[in-house]
C-alpha cells in the first residue's frame, strides 16, 4: 500500500512540474457566491492568475522522481 501511495505522489508531482514549465501563467476564474436566483450563466466571477516561480517546475521535478525512486525501494506487501 505504502508502495503505490508513494508512485502516485511521485506521478503527480512530476506532472505538476511538467505542467509548470510548460505554462507561463495560470488564471482560475472563481464563481462568488450571489443572493440572486442559481444559474448557470449568472454567475459572476472573480479571476485569480497564479505565476509559478522560477524554482518550482525543477523542485517539482527532482521530489516526484526521488518518489518514485524511494517507491523501489520499499518492501512489496506479499505478506512476507
Amino acid at each position: 500500500m505504502w508502495r503505490s501511495f508513494f508512485v502516485a505522489i511521485g506521478i503527480c508531482l512530476v506532472i505538476l512540474g511538467v505542467e509548470s514549465l510548460l505554462l507561463d501563467r495560470v488564471i482560475l476564474n472563481l464563481a462568488e457566491k450571489s443572493n440572486s436566483a442559481p444559474g448557470l450563466f449568472n454567475a459572476p466571477m472573480k479571476q485569480r492568475e497564479i505565476v509559478p516561480r522560477d524554482w518550482a517546475p525543477w523542485s517539482f521535478l527532482t521530489s516526484g522522481a526521488v518518489m518514485i525512486l524511494y517507491s523501489g525501494t520499499l518492501r512489496k506487501a506479499d505478506g512476507k
